[in-house]
């Protein structure tokens, strides 16, 4: 039979770091599963200067190794793997990471967050963190003066760009389709419409991601005419065309929304009982460390007040 633990925390971004300090802090037996690569879309991300407590600013890796080693001082059991599938069993969970390793928790916190999607070509993989962003609340602040490009049709889009003009010169939004064809809803569209710092391609898409330690341009390619256009002095370029959250292994389990987010019923509780949820993996519209973080420590109290026999 494998090791019990009290609880079993899924993820090891924000929220399930968090959770752990949390949790173990709280004398609950805790297992982090941590992800692999662990530490969630933080690690993606260079400099962080809006997370409190930090004036002079903090790489995205050393605030994921900060958390992490606070959770380990309360002694918080670590294992950097993916977990495949979790099945009810009696008392609790059983989980199963990809490696085929199973652990029995009397309580699960799902924290395994949310992943941005990607245009998935080299330049933009290669050139993430070094003006390849897909964050603007996150990194908009680093483009003061520039010149930005946006690719998407959607809210998302919209929302970013609108919010980057309070830092870049120019904010370009790359459409895929045409005008009539966007999804944004109009009220989103009319606003980015009449920002004057805003302007729209559309039927274009990115073909190649220009610079080597830092995005220098574009290269477009028009969908429709299949003409390749160079946009020259672009120095960032910020993906909004969705999130992805990270729930397949909780399928039949927990309820899920329409987009794949866990759903919450009260606070930080799910449709199932002892499921506990953290972060962006049920949080689709703030997606911040801080939020991420707060949420986390919601859930290992709600947890705890489970396992105690007080709540849910």
């Amino acid at each position: 039979m494998s090791e019990l633990f009290d609880v079993i925390i899924i993820g090891g971004g924000p929220a399930g770091l968090t959770a752990a300090i949390y949790a173990s802090r709280g004398y609950l037996k805790t297992l982090v599963i941590a992800g692999n690569p662990a530490g969630g879309q933080l690690t993606l991300t260079t400099d962080v200067d809006n997370y409190p407590g930090f004036p002079e600013g903090i790489l995205g890796p050393e605030l994921i190794e900060k958390f992490r080693k606070q959770a380990e001082k309360y002694e918080a059991t670590f294992l950097d793997d993916n977990v495949v599938k979790v099945a009810e069993i009696s008392g609790g969970f059983e989980v199963e990471t990809d490696s085929g390793k199973k652990f029995q928790g009397k309580s699960l916190l799902v924290a395994s967050g949310a992943s941005a999607k990607w245009l998935n070509i080299e330049s933009e993989q290669r050139l993430r963190g070094k003006g390849v962003s897909a964050c603007a609340t996150c990194d908009g602040f680093f483009f003061r003066n520039k010149n930005v490009v946006v690719v998407g049709g959607g809210d998302s889009a919209m929302e970013e760009a609108t919010y980057l003009t309070k830092f870049a010169n120019k904010v370009t939004i790359l459409v895929r389709g045409s005008k009539e064809e966007m999804r944004a809803s109009k009220i989103m569209q009319q606003r980015a419409f009449d920002d004057p710092k805003i302007e729209f391609l559309f039927n274009s898409q990115v073909q190649e991601v220009l610079g080597t330690e830092s995005v220098t341009g574009l290269k477009i390619l028009n969908n429709k005419t299949n003409e390749v256009t160079t946009l020259d002095d672009v120095q960032g370029l910020f993906v909004a065309i969705g999130h992805k959250p990270n729930t397949d292994y909780l399928k039949d389990l927990v309820e899920l929304n329409e987009l794949g987010y866990v759903k919450v019923t009260d606070n930080t509780k799910t449709s199932k009982k002892g499921i506990f949820v953290g972060g962006d993996v049920s949080d689709f519209r703030y997606r911040q460390a801080i939020t991420a973080a707060g949420y986390g420590c919601m859930a290992a109290i709600d947890a705890g007040k489970y396992l105690a026999g007080h709540d849910h």
